[in-house]
């Protein structure tokens, strides 16, 4: 139970980092002459690069919090059998 709790966190964590990364060079910028093209392209790209791991990235949050609920849940009813 620890050990897929620990692997779901750390996969987390790795693809947040991924996804910072990739959207580093990202920028907030509206193009509306035809001459920044190739800029407008660049952006186009990371952006398509971000989304998709957008789906991956809910998947892997999913997973570590419904591991988190499951561990507190563990020890909850754990502590609750104890004091019976």
């Amino acid at each position: 139970m620890w050990a897929v709790w620990g692997l779901s966190i750390l996969s987390t964590i790795a693809i947040t980092v991924y996804g910072a990364r990739l959207g580093r060079n990202e920028e907030d910028q509206l193009f509306l002459a035809d001459s920044s093209n190739t800029a407008k392209t660049e952006q186009d790209e990371i952006a398509a690069r971000i989304g998709k791991i957008k789906p991956l990235k809910r998947a892997v949050l999913t997973l570590a919090g419904a591991m988190t609920a499951i561990v507190l849940g563990y020890y909850i009813v754990d502590a609750i059998r104890q004091f019976r």
